[in-house]
């Protein structure tokens, strides 16, 4: 089972108001495992960089200014995701800016049934908490100290961390026993060795201790018809 944990920084909040893609940063799980493959680029939204996203994610007009555009890495983002489940916190944000980067140039949109969003699975699980990535790696003491800006890259991997962790926790790897080719732990055999019987017949010593002990009921209920 193939996904991808993905997430992005733009110029603002809305592409209906203009505002584009910077960065994208996705990192490959497989069977819930970190495989180690990424893609990651930043992108150049041929525009400027409101001062309030910049102080979220720290990239500058200047510095993505000789990145590649949408159009150029388009081809090789889309064929890095494929067909595979789309792992992304507050999903609905992340695919509005993608669908809106390929609509202009003639790609169908990527639909929200093909997403997994971790802030539901957040709120599902913890109904009231918050549900921000910070929060969620203070839940489930996953280092985020390198986290000073928001990043896409590194707040995937984060993400991926998270996201294990609202399945239930990594259980894969215990180590217990080799795995044979299905994938499944081959259970050692037991080797069990016979014992004959112990006898329990009581010793008469054992039966005249009880048979005084019955000497000293009165009324017994099994006399009594």
């Amino acid at each position: 089972m193939r996904e991808i944990v993905l997430d992005t920084e733009t110029t603002g909040l809305k592409p209906a108001d203009g505002h584009r893609i910077v960065e994208i940063g996705c990192v490959e799980l497989r069977n819930h495992v970190p495989t180690g493959s990424a893609f990651h680029k930043y992108v150049n939204p041929e525009r400027d960089m409101p001062t309030e996203a910049f102080q979220v994610h720290g990239l500058s007009e200047g510095f993505l200014s000789d990145k590649p555009v949408f159009a150029e890495i388009v081809g090789e983002f889309l064929e890095f995701i494929g067909d595979s489940k789309l792992v992304i916190h507050n999903a609905g944000f992340d695919m509005g800016f993608i669908n809106a980067e390929l609509k202009p140039l003639g790609f169908a949109a990527i639909s929200m049934s093909q997403t997994i969003d971790t802030v539901r699975m957040a709120r599902d699980k913890f109904p009231g908490a918050q549900a921000n990535l910070d929060a969620l790696c203070r839940r489930f003491n996953i280092d985020s100290s390198a986290r000073t800006k928001h990043g896409a890259l590194l707040d995937a991997e984060l993400l991926a961390e998270v996201y294990l962790e609202l399945m239930g926790g990594r259980q894969q790897g215990f180590g217990l026993a080799d795995d044979d080719e299905s994938g499944l732990s081959a259970a050692a055999p037991i080797e069990r060795v016979a014992r004959p019987p112990r006898p329990h017949e009581a010793r008469e010593k054992e039966l005249a201790v009880h048979r005084e002990f019955l000497k000293r009921i009165t009324e017994p209920v099994w006399e009594k018809g």
